[in-house]
């Protein structure tokens, strides 16, 4: 279990890697993400369909501050990680 998921749901993000689910705060007008472009030990290139445009742009997530701000190991947590997949129930 090498691979985390990224989601999104109303004005949250999700992200989710074993038992640990990370969910933050996001632009109001995100739909969805699209793909992932780049998984670099928690900076995430994503593309990503916004309500008020009607192209996707590319955005990017930096994990490291949400992490810090939760007071965890950054580096236990992000090591095992070798790719991020985006799923939607």
């Amino acid at each position: 279990m090498d691979t985390a998921i990224l989601s999104s749901f109303d004005k949250y993000t999700t992200f989710s890697f074993g038992n640990t689910k990370l969910t933050f705060r996001t632009c109001n007008n995100l739909e969805r993400y699209t793909k992932v472009i780049l998984w670099d030990n928690g900076y995430i290139e994503v593309m990503a369909k916004y309500r008020h445009l009607d192209h996707e742009i590319e955005e990017y997530i930096d994990l490291e501050p949400v992490l810090e701000g939760l007071y965890m190991d950054k580096k236990k947590f992000l090591a095992p990680i070798k790719e991020v997949k985006i799923e939607y129930v």
